[in-house]
């Protein structure tokens, strides 16, 4: 039994009672969101710094967007200037 499952059986068993997901498949969406979560605040910024440059967005647009972002994530990450994001991405 995985990590996710063992962890999150009782919400596992909510996901396929709720929903038309089996055990495996709920345990599956289960451990992508917690990953999904799980992720740094640096590994956050880079992954939308990279997203958002590839959709052709400028700085100017990109670390405000971010920042928009960081305020809004479940689990909150700490209020970073724009310039602490710059340095995340370019060190």
């Amino acid at each position: 039994m995985s990590t996710a499952r063992h962890s999150y059986e009782d919400l596992i068993t909510h996901l396929t009672r709720t929903t038309s997901l089996g055990p495996g498949e709920a345990a599956r969406v289960v451990a992508e969101v917690v990953a999904y979560f799980s992720e740094s605040v640096e590994e956050y910024v880079r992954r939308r710094h990279s997203e958002m440059k590839a959709r052709g967005l400028t700085n100017d647009q990109i670390f405000p967007g971010i920042a928009a972002e960081l305020s809004a994530r479940r689990v909150a990450a700490p209020e970073l200037s724009l310039r602490q994001l710059r340095r995340i991405v370019y060190g």
